[in-house]
């Protein structure tokens, strides 16, 4: 490749995201620039504004070769957050592996609805028992007890290593007191009552496989993906068992599909719960959807 025109000296830090930039941009990265400034701040262990203000700093030898591994990782369509081993989510850091799905802006919808319904309810106050289905890195029940001083949170996953990721990310973030976090097929073997369910399950439907991006396609767990032909299998086996161990009045919170909220409410309805309307991420499309148990 021919290498990219940069008004920065060879060998610089500037140089080195200008060249960087171009390799992405020839991948066909969206974000070239920015993923070139984080890739290469993190081989000097600083953070993007350090690239921006100082272009001039001479790297070694090691650090562009460092630089350019991160570079050709990402033009292979590896998400940023798997190479950084770390995402940001309702601002606190996370930690991300193999095992995990990658938190995403419009998920932080459902800590936005489970908040200001709970504030509505005025019980932010109280200590309220949470549960997390299908966990993963922890970041729903983590985002929520972070706000909520009181609150205690149990968060379930079929991957001993998503568990063992979101009870690190919970010591990390000082949560390790008021969360838990064990392996299991959603609710089997939980008794309840619980106030608030939280769950992004899977939701995608098999036949949308290849409509996926390489880097969700790739490097995502398939498990925390697709969910049957629909992509509503994990609603169905999820609304039952909630029905069951939710507390009068609680409230189940989950993640939805773009197109599914009326399929997913009647599911619910059906499993006895009352469904209680959906609230919009940033684009405009249905994220989050709330169904209310009865005898509240």
């Amino acid at each position: 490749m021919t290498p990219a025109k940069s008004r920065f000296a060879p060998g610089t830090l500037g140089h080195a995201v200008d060249q960087g930039a171009a390799d992405l941009a020839a991948a066909g990265i969206d974000t070239a620039r920015l993923d070139a400034r984080l890739l290469t701040a993190h081989v000097l262990g600083r953070d993007a504004s350090f690239v921006l203000t100082h272009p001039e700093t001479e790297l070694t030898t090691a650090q562009q070769d460092a630089a350019q591994n991160l570079i050709a990782r990402r033009a292979a369509h590896e998400p940023v957050s798997r190479i950084l081993g770390e995402r940001e989510f309702w601002s606190l850091t996370f930690r991300v592996t193999a095992a995990t799905l990658t938190p995403r802006p419009e998920t932080e919808t459902l800590v936005e609805d489970a908040l200001a319904r709970i504030r509505a309810m005025d019980r932010e106050g109280e200590v309220l028992r949470i549960l997390d289905l299908g966990t993963g890195t922890g970041c729903l029940l983590l985002a929520v007890l972070s706000e909520l001083p009181r609150a205690e949170g149990l968060g379930i996953d079929i991957s001993p290593d998503a568990v063992a990721v979101a009870a690190d990310n919970a010591q990390r973030l000082s949560l390790g007191a008021r969360a838990r976090f064990q392996v299991g097929d959603w609710t089997a073997g939980l008794s309840g009552p619980f106030d608030v369910i939280l769950s992004n399950p899977p939701y995608i439907a098999e036949a949308d496989r290849g409509t996926l991006p390489p880097e969700v396609l790739g490097f995502d767990p398939h498990g925390a993906l697709f969910a049957g032909s629909e992509g509503l299998d994990a609603y169905a086996a999820i609304a039952p068992q909630a029905a069951k161990i939710l507390a009068p009045g609680g409230i189940v919170i989950l993640e939805l599909g773009q197109g599914q909220e009326a399929a997913v409410a009647e599911i619910f309805r059906r499993a006895g719960l009352i469904p209680d309307g959906t609230r919009a991420d940033l684009a405009g499309i249905p994220r989050s959807f709330a169904a209310i148990a009865g005898g509240g």
